[in-house]
């Protein structure tokens, strides 16, 4: 359906763990050198919800947002780094590698109000014309299936894989990664955004954004 966009409700992570996403970006992309860089197109971000929703609607989407931020106590949201680890993404002998994050209480109730805020602007089924593509660029079947399937199966504390998306390595570079001794390390939201979805569940165009309140 061409009147759908793929969004990603996000969280801006600290200049702290920028530092630390783009660290490990470099070290991915000494395994894939033609895998993607953190830049201003594929923002090192935590993802608290993905949904395809009408284009029509996105005005209402930015309001339910900005609603549920003023309802929160989002100086309590708080996640703690906890692990290097991957998923397979479709890529033969690469995986996506990510920081693993391990939310606090808080983060599965401003989840759980966000959902319930999108829902009413969202609908199923959407195509690679709901994402950002580079000319000639298509959008995997992970990326449509994952985007369309986020809820139920990432909703909530038994279910939610909190994470920042690093890039690609080959497996068995991620194998020696994933067995060296990882420094854990507190992450707090620097800001909140919506970002059009890119492939791979990149954050490829900004859409809306608001600063944590002081």
């Amino acid at each position: 359906m061409n009147d759908l966009t793929a969004v990603d409700v996000l969280v801006d992570p600290d200049g702290t763990t920028l530092e630390h996403a783009r660290a490990w970006n470099a070290r991915m992309r000494e395994s894939v050198p033609d895998g993607f860089a953190l830049d201003a197109s594929h923002r090192p971000h935590i993802t608290t919800l993905q949904r395809y929703v009408r284009t029509a609607d996105l005005a209402e989407v930015y309001d339910a947002v900005h609603r549920i931020l003023a309802e929160t106590a989002t100086s309590a949201l708080s996640y703690r780094a906890v692990a290097i680890g991957h998923a397979d993404w479709g890529v033969p002998g690469q995986g996506l590698a990510v920081i693993l994050l391990r939310p606090g209480p808080q983060v599965f109730d401003f989840q759980a109000a966000l959902l319930a805020a999108v829902s009413p602007f969202t609908e199923s089924g959407g195509t690679a014309a709901a994402f950002v593509t580079d000319p000639g660029e298509g959008i995997s079947r992970s990326t449509l299936d994952w985007v369309d399937g986020y809820v139920p199966a990432q909703i909530g504390p038994d279910l939610y894989t909190a994470h920042i998306t690093v890039g690609f390595a080959t497996l068995d570079d991620l194998t020696a990664i994933e067995a060296e001794p990882f420094e854990a390390f507190t992450v707090r939201p620097a800001s909140f955004a919506v970002y059009q979805l890119g492939n791979s569940g990149a954050a490829r165009k900004l859409l809306w954004s608001r600063p944590v309140p002081n």
